[in-house]
């Protein structure tokens, strides 16, 4: 394959995150009377723009920190093999009445929610069926949504259950609306990223917190929602055996790493960008690989997708026009498709699954399998 540079194109840049940059000149403005009369115009527009956008840009920030405040974050793994436990029920699970108790605790069982999750939803929408207001018992609410578990159609008619097997799924009959729910908050996550699904259910941060303090209520002794923002420790158990001595200390280099932050040009110790952590964790084997993502893969033999091994190495962001991908990490765990990677300003060195990355990986290399040439390499 031959490869082709835009003329006027500016550089890789380190770690090659900035190809996709366009810079506008201020001479392109037209200069005339007229302009001069709109650049300020446009000017002031755009301040007050910027402006209203940060009126809804900060509460967002600050709420996505409440959602995910005291969730396990950084690089490391989170511990989910209890996430699915159904706790003992406390003093104050006596004031649910007994039949929306019995199907609170059966549809956790059964889709793996703590039954307390559930109760914590069906107390904030409706008291458990008990509130007088539109859309409990019949009808519809001003947002459509209807039953104990407040299901609007379109929802509902993804997610309902026939709970009791009468054959008829109905939002109105908690025997179907329960589990319904269990269902909808699997789909979104739980029980591993529980506050994800509870936020899918109802998007804001207070409607989180409600829940889950009701939740907290209803359940004896200590209780905790899972909150898993990166991969599960079940993720990462069962990670082949590094193929050769190279590749295992590139694996182990890269852990090592784990939780150090991403700095643009950065080659470490202390921080890395991407292609950073990839030159340096080949680097400490004894491989010299060239110091950007693009020139990294066309450096490597190409490996077919689904023959990645640990050590390889993953690219994403092959944009038009420039001459390799922008981006690449570590393969760690090819069976669940994990990667370790520097990913973007304001994170950390971390696990991070590449088969869910936005746009997908669009190549694999093995930088111990090199053809020995420069530009398009053989396939392995």
């Amino acid at each position: 394959m031959k490869l082709r540079r835009r003329l006027g194109r500016i550089g890789s840049g380190f770690g090659g995150r900035r190809n996709s940059r366009r810079f506008v000149s201020l001479n392109r403005f037209a200069r005339s009377d007229r302009g001069a009369v709109r650049l300020p115009i446009i000017i002031i527009a755009g301040t007050a723009a910027m402006f209203l956008m940060s009126l809804v840009a900060i509460p967002l920030f600050f709420g996505a920190n409440q959602l995910y405040q005291g969730a396990a974050g950084g690089g490391d793994c989170t511990d989910t093999s209890g996430a699915a436990a159904q706790p003992q029920q406390s003093g104050d699970a006596n004031s649910i009445p007994s039949n929306y108790l019995a199907l609170y605790k059966k549809a956790g069982q059964q889709y793996g929610i703590p039954w307390n999750v559930l109760a914590g939803i069906g107390w904030v929408e409706t008291h458990h069926g008990q509130l007088k207001a539109p859309g409990v018992t019949s009808g519809e609410n001003y947002a459509h949504a209807g039953g104990p578990m407040q299901f609007i159609p379109g929802t509902w008619a993804s997610f309902g259950v026939d709970g009791d097997g009468d054959g008829k799924k109905s939002r109105y009959d908690p025997a179907d609306a329960i589990p319904a729910a269990a269902r909808y908050l699997k789909h979104n996550g739980a029980p591993d990223r529980m506050r994800t699904a509870i936020f899918a259910y109802n998007h804001l941060v207070s409607y989180v917190n409600n829940v889950l303090s009701a939740a907290h209520r209803y359940a004896g002794g200590n209780f905790d929602v899972v909150q898993a923002n990166g991969p599960t420790c079940v993720d990462m158990n069962g990670a082949p055996v590094a193929p050769n001595a190279v590749s295992a200390q590139v694996i182990n280099f890269a852990k090592a790493q784990l939780n150090k932050p991403y700095v643009y040009g950065a080659v470490g110790p202390n921080s890395f960008d991407c292609s950073g952590l990839t030159s340096a964790a080949y680097h400490s084997a004894g491989v010299t690989i060239p110091r950007l993502s693009d020139a990294q893969y066309w450096w490597g033999a190409e490996v077919p997708k689904g023959q990645e091994q640990p050590g390889d190495l993953v690219y994403f962001e092959y944009l038009h026009g420039h001459s390799g991908p922008g981006h690449v990490g570590i393969v760690y765990n090819p069976k669940k498709g994990i990667m370790i990677v520097a990913p973007h300003t304001g994170d950390v060195v971390k696990f991070q699954n590449y088969k869910t990355y936005p746009g997908g990986p669009v190549g694999f290399t093995r930088p111990t399998a090199r053809n020995g040439h420069n530009g398009p390499t053989k396939r392995l």
